[in-house]
């Protein structure tokens, strides 16, 4: 990634903004064992307490790096309860990358954070119908399946 990606134009700016970007070789000890690094590029998104919120590995290429760094900012706010903030990353996930293959699992969590910011199901059962005419065969599209009832 030190070739293509990270030289874009932009990335370094759109990473600091969204995160505290730290870099490990991938035989540091203890912390790759620690961490379970079995292969490079692994990119972890962490809270500010070193729990693991998401994880990619192997390359991407520049906008498939940014959608995966805001689903991982998402999912740590998710699991804060902090839905307007995690909305808000997915928003940005779900309108500025509509190629990305993390776009299926951001309108699937787009979902769940609506309701649980709303306890109304509704967001729940319009997250399946875009997901089911979007993207037929995703996994998150099998996952929201029940929520066509509602």
């Amino acid at each position: 990634m030190d070739a293509v990606t990270y030289p874009t134009e932009g990335m370094a700016e759109f990473i600091e903004k969204q995160v505290v970007p730290v870099r490990l070789a991938h035989d540091h000890q203890p912390l790759a064992a620690e961490m379970g690094i079995k292969w490079t590029p692994s990119i972890l998104i962490l809270d500010a307490g070193g729990k693991e919120h998401h994880r990619t590995v192997g390359f991407l290429g520049p906008d498939d790096l940014k959608a995966s760094v805001l689903l991982g900012v998402a999912k740590e706010h998710f699991d804060a309860d902090r839905f307007p903030e995690a909305l808000a990353a997915l928003e940005t996930l779900i309108d500025a990358y509509p190629d990305s293959s993390l776009r299926p699992e951001a309108i699937f969590l787009q979902g769940v954070s609506r309701y649980k910011s709303t306890h109304s199901p509704q967001p729940l059962k319009a997250a399946y119908e875009q997901l089911s005419q979007r993207y037929p065969d995703s996994e998150w599209t099998r996952r929201a399946y029940p929520y066509r009832l509602l």
